[in-house]
């Protein structure tokens, strides 16, 4: 069986994971997934890393375009993702609409999981969040790192402990079972993502690859991308 190639940020973990079984009745092609943030994967598709589509932020595909490592004239957007705090499923949700209320959630929480604060998007933002508030000195100690925003969640999902947080990108939160989305992050801290989907120059199916990119920003593929955590 023919395999398609995905390599991707893991905010379109969601979505890709939708519309893989569709994919494959449609065409009989098997879907092959990697997620990642975007900063391993902007490393490893450097690196030459096989794949046939690449997810990733449009600035980052552009200058894949502009190095001839992807077909430009074939990127999508499917949409923003927002990043947003998170709950064990089941426990009480803290209000966060509000400076001063996201700040006394997070001073009250015991852990709090992020993504790779380096090189993950959301960890990235969170931290500057942190600084922003005058907490990360003291809640630097609480931070429990993971290596993506899923493996955040699936933490968050085991902690046990009251008042214990997550936070990370919309998608990857409504993606994992047990944990429950709180809401985004109120301004002025709010951050949405843009996301899109290229053909990589090196794929070996380019037909097969647009077809998939096709389909993840196709208008009958909408309401998954919007259950997904994407907005337009």
């Amino acid at each position: 069986m023919t395999a398609l190639r995905l390599l991707s940020a893991g905010a379109a973990q969601g979505i890709a994971s939708a519309l893989a079984a569709r994919f494959q009745a449609e065409t009989g092609a098997e879907l092959s997934t990697a997620f990642m943030p975007v900063g391993v994967l902007k490393d490893k598709f450097l690196a030459g890393e096989a794949c046939d589509v690449v997810v990733s932020t449009p600035s980052m595909l552009d200058q894949f375009a502009l190095d001839g490592r992807i077909d430009g004239a074939t990127i999508a957007v499917l949409g923003r993702v927002p990043t947003g705090i998170a709950v064990r499923a089941g426990a009480t949700a803290p209000s966060i609409d509000t400076p001063d209320r996201l700040r006394a959630a997070l001073s009250a929480a015991p852990r709090i999981h992020v993504p790779d604060p380096e090189r993950a998007t959301a960890g990235i933002h969170f931290v500057k969040v942190l600084r922003a508030l005058e907490l990360f000195e003291s809640l630097a100690p609480r931070l429990a790192t993971h290596a993506n925003g899923v493996a955040a969640m699936a933490a968050l999902a085991a902690n046990e402990e009251p008042r214990a947080l997550g936070c990370t990108q919309v998608t990857e939160i409504l993606y994992t079972a047990g944990v429950a989305l709180v809401g985004a992050l109120p301004q002025p801290f709010d951050l949405a993502t843009p996301y899109a989907a290229s053909v990589s120059a090196t794929a070996r199916e380019p037909k097969l690859a647009r077809r998939f990119v096709d389909m993840l920003v196709a208008a009958d593929s909408a309401a998954l991308r919007r259950d997904a955590g994407f907005e337009p």
